[in-house]
Parts: C-alpha cells; structure tokens; sequence
C-alpha cells in the first residue's frame, strides 16, 4: 500500500481523489490547513509521497514545498490550478518532484505517482544506468539489456569501477589501489586478464571495443 499525505482545501476534490486512488493501493491522508499536515508529517515519517496544492488558507504552497524538501525525505507532487510557467519553475527548482496542472485525468496522477516513486526506489537503491548498462551495487548485479551478467567478484568490482567513472580513463595502478579483490582473485590477477574476461562477457570486441577502451599507455575508460 502506497500511503501518501495531500494537502488539498478543496474539499469535494480531495474525496474525489482520495476514492479513486484507492482502486490503485494508494491511501490519502488529505489535509485542508497546510500547518497540520506539517505537524503530521513532523511526526509521521512512513508516508511515501505527498500530493501538494498551491493555493492554501495561512501558508502559500511553494513555501510548503520549500520547507518540506528541505526537511524532509518524501516526494512531492504539485496538484494547483495555478498554471503559469513561474510557479511550475520556481515549484520544480526549490524541490517538487511533479507538476501537475488542474483540471487532470486522475488516472495520469496515478501515472505520475508511480512514476516519481520508481525514480525514488532507484536511487535509493544506488541504481546507475550507462547505456545498455545498469549497475545495482546493493544487489550486487550489472545488466545489459536488462539481462544480469554473470561475474566474478573481482569482475563485478572492475566493471562498477568503469561504469561509475565512465570517460574517464582510469591507470592500472590505480584500479589495484582502489579495489579490493582484484589481488585476491583465484584464476588471474592482472587487470589486463580481468578486463578480457569481462569484454567477452558483455560482447565487446577486443579488436575492436565498443565499450571497454584501451588508452595506449595510460589504461582503459568505458563508454556507453
């Protein structure tokens, strides 16, 4: 269940939106004074995103997003009738996540609700895309076209070191000097062995490397 805190005066609109997230596992909070739905935010910290209107009795809306992107680690999504370019800037810069302009489909806030918290749980989960490439360090995985690849440890540590500096060649010596099982691995332990092993496994021709390249002299860098 996504639960999520809205700040929303209108009443009428806010049960509207409240019922028909529902159908998707969303649960709505709605608050109508922006200054309450900061105290429960203050207190309760599992909500997943907020739903933010501009237009609010005592408080304007951007000052609330101001206060709440610097605060507090939660999403946020613009839901105002306010339609001019200045404020969708100025919401987007001080920290919203979303832009959504009244009147909208329900169902396209549903989209972007998804969408923000798919951003959200890809960073957290240090989650780097290169290209064909994706990087999961937490899971301890790369893909290519979304198809894991089978590494070594010592692989794995290499290729997230070139991915993570990627066009940026990195020496020899200073892959050993910040790796830790490159000297430890069973089979080979030269980086010039490591990086054929991985060209082979991620279809990069040694003749001619799409994605690993050699720099005469000075190492190798990735390109994606």
């Amino acid at each position: 269940m996504i639960k999520v805190i809205m700040i929303e005066d209108d009443r009428e609109l806010a049960e509207l939106l409240t019922q028909y997230l529902s159908k998707f596992n969303i649960s709505v909070r709605n608050f109508e004074n922006p200054k309450r739905a900061l105290e429960e935010l203050n207190r309760n910290k599992n909500y997943d995103l907020m739903i933010l209107d501009l237009s609010l009795p005592e408080m304007d809306g951007l000052e609330v997003c101001k206060k709440v992107a610097k605060e507090e680690d939660i999403p946020i999504i613009i839901s105002s009738a306010r339609s001019d370019d200045t404020d969708k800037i100025v919401a987007l810069e001080i920290g919203a996540d979303d832009y959504l302009a009244k009147p909208y489909n329900p169902r396209e806030l549903v989209a972007r609700i998804q969408a923000v918290l798919r951003r959200k749980d890809k960073q957290s989960k240090k989650i780097t895309v290169c290209g064909e490439f994706e990087l999961d360090e937490e899971g301890f995985v790369i893909k290519k076209n979304g198809e894991p690849l089978n590494l070594t440890s010592a692989e794995f540590e290499l290729l997230s070191m070139l991915i993570k500096n990627k066009g940026r060649v990195l020496s020899r010596d200073y892959i050993l000097d910040n790796t830790v099982h490159l000297n430890y691995d069973s089979i080979d332990r030269t980086v010039d062995v490591i990086i054929g092993r991985i060209r082979k496994k991620i279809g990069d021709d040694p003749k001619n490397p799409r994605y690993i390249i050699s720099v005469r002299g000075l190492g190798y860098k990735f390109e994606c």
